[in-house]
């Protein structure tokens, strides 16, 4: 066994929403040790320049429903390397925690005696909403918001999406768009077509395009705008917010050009 510091690591690590600049310190530290980075579809590639001594750097993301690995083979590499090599360094879009199954990376890995670390990571399901001046709460609007995954491990709506459609919280959907026909019709169901949805797709990345409208009317727009996966969909009165804020952003430039 070939080593770096004769402990076998595995360091489980948030890239972040997609914007390269809105990764931690804390993590880019993280690739700069790393000796073999696996690394996911949603992760923007031009963090890898932070890779400059890593031995091996392999893709193991998953696009348009083709896996480069299935969850076996990563986790195997994962410990083959880092038996191999020493320090791997799971990279992973969003926060690791949230739909990325990195808990599940990080309990094969204790399985198999490697020393493990987990680095947060900005969730897209916060930052993306955010990023286009949707606030997910705000008082007298929204007290709660839902991050719900779209879709199951077996290919089928959550239902934690009706349960969330009875409430008054903000809801944020990911990998939803396949099932945004389902979705519209469990808000329908619950008497809110007229209740505002945004859909983001490609958050905080140059290529960013947003769909603004009403359960009513967005699979309309969605089709206009040719939006599509990856893509998170948020429901709910603050999607109105944003509305106001460039109204504010753009009476600010009118009054003073420089900003």
């Amino acid at each position: 066994m070939q080593t770096t510091n004769n402990i076998p690591k595995l360091t489980v690590v948030g890239a972040g929403p997609g914007d390269p600049d809105l990764i931690s310190i804390k993590a880019v530290k993280a690739i700069e040790s790393a000796d073999v980075i696996l690394y996911d579809a949603l992760v923007n590639v031009d963090l890898l320049k932070y890779a400059s001594t890593t031995k091996e750097v392999i893709f193991v993301g998953k696009r348009k429903g083709c896996y480069a690995y299935q969850q076996e083979q990563i986790n195997e590499l994962i410990v083959q390397r880092a038996k191999s090599f020493g320090h791997v360094v799971r990279l992973k879009g969003g926060d690791p925690f949230v739909f990325g199954r990195g808990a599940e990376e990080i309990e094969y890995a204790k399985l198999n005696h490697l020393e493990v670390d987990v680095v947060p990571g900005m969730s897209s399901a916060l930052a993306v909403p955010t990023n286009q001046g949707i606030p997910l709460t705000k008082r007298g609007i929204s007290e709660s918001f839902w991050v719900i995954t779209g879709t199951t491990k077996n290919h089928e709506i959550s239902g934690d999406i009706a349960l969330a459609a009875k409430s008054s919280a903000t809801v944020v959907i990911l990998m939803g768009m396949s099932k945004l026909t389902e979705i519209v019709q469990v808000f329908k169901s619950e008497n809110k077509h007229e209740l505002p949805i945004a859909i983001i797709q490609n958050g905080t990345y140059a290529n960013e395009k947003t769909g603004i409208g009403t359960i009513n009317s967005i699979q309309e727009i969605v089709t206009q705008q040719k939006l599509s996966s990856p893509a998170i969909i948020v429901i709910g009165e603050v999607v109105n917010e944003r509305t106001s804020l460039n109204r504010i952003k753009t009476e600010l430039r009118e009054l003073s050009p420089a900003l």
